[in-house]
């Protein structure tokens, strides 16, 4: 507080230099509260000396240069002025409300560290502000104001709400909203804005929720929306138009209530357009209205609800670690593309994740399939010998989540053998006597079994070249038998 008290000290100490007639009025009124109307529209730099106001005037105002009169309210409404040089309540205490509608301030407002009633600079025109520290005893309002600059608002508290609506803010530099550890209470609004340089939320805490619907958040060069750590209790709405061209980071996030994307658009080519990794939400409307361009991350997060649509997934979606209890948008089948994306490879908690779920909603068999699909994507980062063993696996009992598989190629092999054992007889190896009476169809299955069953295939030889179908029949009922019990051996391993 000391710099701001110390420049209206040394205002007075130039003996008050006369004031303007324009200067004169808001000085009258400000121990009433009356409005100060100069204009309907903003100075475009050649208005006349009766709009012009200096900035030293207003915060001697704000810092209590001037007594209240008793049983009113004081506070600074001003409106279509020019307020030339800084106002500069740096660490001071402001007593009253402020409040500037289409007034043009020449240089930034410094409010840091001050401590202030509800503000609001509404339709306002200035080359950034300086709020970093600041505590507001109300709302705090840039609503459709103009900013060629930074609005810095780290660390800062605001009671009564937050409210950037159909603003422009351009910061070619850095973020256009540097608020990080911003704690907001009752809501954020920054609807209807168009924000270049970004907007940073880094460890900020929006205790009413955080409203962004038709906002487009510009940044070339860094993060549309850096939200790392932030907390939001209530609805986080990235909605109804909304527009982020680059990425949006969200990671380490907690939202209390529903993170919306429904009708918005992320753009960030080549880049993560949303980074929500590590995060804990209740429920996530992934619903943009066309593509998303760009990578999703949602590893390691817990989220109750997805709701989502098929043909808005990216190329390439982490998915590992993420945990959820419900899926909604679309046919359950068309979850097993949805978990095969991820650019590191193949990963296998996002196919167990969604073969609980898949078990927990009745669907036993997507269950499954979701399972074999799994055992696909991992054979192909496995060596040769334990691939060509995987193939088998698949082909034979699709690895034991199909094991009726094995049973197809039973019946297809012993109809073969059948057919050929009873054009091409085999010869006897016994003697008439001994003999069982041949029976094509059980000399085949014999050959099949493991372990010799009716007396078949030790009392008869196969002859010429069918004694290759007969060894291929013998090796080939191993392979299924073996290839059944491993399937199911991992199967029963992973209930």
């Amino acid at each position: 507080m000391a710099d701001a008290w110390d420049s209206v000290v040394a205002w007075f100490r130039r003996d008050r230099p006369g004031l303007t007639p324009v200067e004169q009025r808001l000085w009258d009124a400000y121990p009433t509260g009356a409005p100060v109307d100069l204009g309907d529209d903003r100075p475009d730099g050649t208005d006349d000396p009766e709009r012009i106001v200096r900035a030293e005037v207003i915060a001697a105002l704000l810092l209590g240069a001037h007594d209240r009169a008793p049983g009113r309210v004081p506070a600074l409404r001003l409106r279509g002025a020019r307020i030339t040089g800084a106002i500069n309540v740096s660490g001071g205490e402001v007593g009253c409300e402020l409040r500037l509608r289409h007034c043009v301030l020449d240089e930034t407002p410094d409010f840091s560290n001050a401590r202030a009633r509800q503000m609001r600079f509404g339709d306002c025109s200035m080359p950034g502000f300086d709020g970093g520290g600041l505590r507001v005893d109300g709302f705090f309002s840039l609503s459709g104001s103009e900013i060629d600059g930074e609005v810095r608002l780290i660390r800062g508290y605001v009671s009564g709400g937050l409210r950037i609506n159909g603003a422009k803010i351009r910061n070619q530099g850095g973020y256009a909203l540097f608020a990080g550890g911003l704690t907001v209470d009752v809501g954020a609004f920054i609807r209807n804005s168009d924000i270049t340089g970004g907007v940073r939320l880094t460890g900020a805490r929006m205790t009413g929720g955080l409203f962004l619907e038709r906002t487009t958040l510009r940044a070339p060069d860094g993060f549309a929306l850096d939200g790392e750590n932030l907390l939001v209790e209530d609805r986080m709405e990235c909605s109804e138009g909304f527009t982020a061209e680059g990425p949006v980071r969200l990671r380490g996030a907690r939202i209390t209530g529903t993170l919306s994307f429904d009708d918005g658009a992320l753009h960030a080519p080549g880049q993560r357009a949303l980074h929500l990794s590590h995060a804990q939400v209740k429920e996530l409307i992934l619903t943009p209205r066309v593509a998303i361009e760009g990578e999703v991350t949602l590893g390691y997060s817990t989220i109750d609800v997805i709701l989502d649509r098929e043909d808005v997934w990216p190329e390439t979606l982490r998915l590992n670690g993420l945990v959820y209890q419900t899926l909604r948008g679309g046919p359950e089948a068309r979850r097993l593309g949805w978990v095969g994306r991820d650019p590191m490879g193949f990963r296998p908690q996002p196919y167990e994740q969604l073969a609980t779920w898949l078990r927990q909603i009745g669907r036993d068999d997507l269950a499954r399939r979701c399972q074999l699909v799994k055992q696909r994507a991992r054979r192909r980062h496995l060596n040769p010998v334990s691939r060509t063993w995987g193939v088998l696996l698949d082909w034979t009992v699709g690895y034991g989540y199909r094991p009726w598989i094995s049973g197809l190629w039973l019946v297809l092999l012993v109809a073969v053998g059948t057919i050929v054992f009873s054009v091409y007889h085999p010869h006897t190896i016994r003697q008439p006597d001994e003999r069982p009476h041949f029976h094509a169809f059980v000399y085949t299955l014999d050959l099949m079994l493991p372990l010799e069953t009716f007396g078949q295939r030790s009392a008869w030889d196969p002859v010429g070249w069918t004694d290759w179908l007969a060894w291929g029949l013998t090796g080939t009922g191993w392979i299924l038998a073996t290839a059944l019990i491993a399937g199911v051996a991992r199967v029963l391993r992973r209930a």
